[in-house]
């Protein structure tokens, strides 16, 4: 009997990794990183939960790191087979895994800086450049809607997932004992309320379907309440004479806030004559979103464009791109009227923290989250309530005025992912992953009263048969 094998992303948002076995063959589809907190970094470094030599193939199903960010360790460990994932995900981690690597590697060494002076025993990187690009060489990007064999008698197809650019659905099809089977997991699902992406694609007949469940308890606010909301809270900072400071992951939320704020600049809306995009890897793929514009919704790009649509990043004259040191330094300098868009999105690293080191005390300055902040993450502390927070070794009171975005989700709410859910005609197996344990009890529950459909919620490790 077919099996799949749960080892990430069971009732937790972060580390998604499912092993598919059929035939004697074993599928990988995604190989994700645990995210939030010393804990998560504890399991990250742990030895993989299965044979990483008896992997055939792995399919990733899109370019975030909670995806796609242990696959150089995969490799460091041994594995040497090959990658499929789209063609744009393949381009995007070349971006992505070369900027985790170099975090990475930098960490340890400050750790081990301090365990020396404590006469510890220093630690080994997890993995470093030659395992990234042991994985680029072994990535094969696939068009939407082509066909391809992964391994003997598994047959992949990507779907649009309307995620991040590149993210996918993915259709898995095998014979066993004479039976066609077909396997769908979606990924991570994007909001069909949001810009740029298309809707995710739908499909009516499945055996088994992995579903996320970020926002299965909940839908967003609509966009164009949300959007309201934004405008409001720049205008109050700009009268504040304060920053704001988004925390935005590089990847999808980054270029989706460069749109609305360019959005509202054409609308004559926006008052702060200094955005700053302060992320080089937010900047690497800003670029490489505009390399693959033909993936994007044209009907977006028009609203800022009317007369070609060929681009977004050009729209925002006040933009300012900060890809080095010093230049991000330089923007602590300001005191009001800056717009600054920097990573990472729950605010666990990188140079968001060294804003809200220069503003977050400052009760006329605003810090705006657009984005679902995990359980452990510091983010997650702040959106929480928390009155002061710890970063670089000191406490610093919060009194900025705090915001929480939802309907700039790049994830289905409830009443979406019940849409796409509800257009499988012959009510396969749901298996519910990608979510924290109360969202998902709630997604359960509403699946089963509304459409009939019956769904587990895997544990870590947990296998079933198909």
């Amino acid at each position: 009997m077919a099996t799949l094998t749960f080892h990430g992303a069971a009732q937790e948002v972060t580390g998604s990794c499912h092993l598919l076995e059929v035939n004697g063959c074993r599928v990988l589809l995604d190989c994700g990183m645990h995210q939030g907190g010393k804990s998560s970094e504890k399991r990250n470094a742990e030895p993989f939960p299965f044979n990483v030599n008896n992997i055939d193939a792995v399919v990733l199903s899109h370019g975030h790191l909670d995806h796609s960010g242990l696959l150089p360790k995969l490799y460091k460990d041994g594995y040497k087979g090959p990658l499929y994932c789209t063609e744009a995900t393949a381009n995007l981690l070349a971006v992505m895994l070369e900027d985790s690597a170099n975090l990475h590697m930098r960490d340890v060494e400050w750790e081990n800086k301090r365990r020396v002076r404590a006469g510890k025993k220093p630690l080994e990187p997890l993995y470093d450049l030659t395992d990234v690009l042991n994985v680029l060489e072994h990535s094969h990007g696939v068009a939407y809607g082509e066909k391809v064999i992964v391994a003997d008698g598994i047959e992949v197809c990507f779907h649009d997932a309307g995620h991040i650019i590149g993210s996918a659905i993915v259709a898995l099809e095998f014979a066993e004992n004479g039976e066609s089977k077909k396997v769908v997991f979606s990924g991570d699902l994007g909001n069909p309320d949001a810009v740029l992406m298309h809707d995710p694609a739908l499909f009516k007949q499945a055996d088994v379907v992995l579903m996320e469940g970020t926002y299965g308890d909940r839908d967003h606010r609509s966009l164009e309440n949300t959007l309201e909301e934004l405008n409001e809270i720049l205008q109050q900072a700009y009268e504040d004479e304060g920053n704001v400071i988004i925390p935005s992951f590089a990847v999808g939320r980054t270029q989706e806030m460069l749109y609305h704020l360019a959005l509202l600049y054409t609308q004559g809306r926006l008052k702060q004559q200094k955005i700053f995009l302060d992320s080089p890897m937010g900047i690497e793929v800003t670029e490489l979103y505009d390399d693959y514009i033909e993936l994007l919704d044209r009907k977006d790009l028009l609203k800022l464009s009317p007369s070609n649509g060929d681009t977004f990043k050009g729209f925002l004259p006040s933009l300012t791109l900060t890809p080095t040191t010093e230049e991000s330094m330089s923007i602590n300098r300001i005191k009001s009227g800056a717009v600054i868009i920097a990573g990472s999105g729950m605010c666990n690293g990188g140079r968001v923290r060294h804003h809200l080191k220069h503003n977050i005390w400052r009760s006329e300055c605003h810090v705006v989250f657009p984005g679902f902040q995990a359980g452990g993450t510091l983010g997650r502390l702040i959106v929480d309530g928390a009155r002061h927070i710890k970063m670089f070794g000191n406490l610093f009171a919060v009194k900025a005025q705090i915001h929480t975005l939802g309907g700039f989700s790049a994830h289905a709410g409830q009443s979406q992912l019940l849409d796409w859910a509800g257009n499988f005609t012959n009510h396969p197996r749901f298996y519910l992953v990608h979510g924290e344990a109360e969202a998902l009890k709630v997604l359960q529950k509403t699946l089963s009263e509304k459409l009939g459909l019956q769904a587990d919620i895997p544990t870590e490790g947990a296998v079933t048969t198909i």
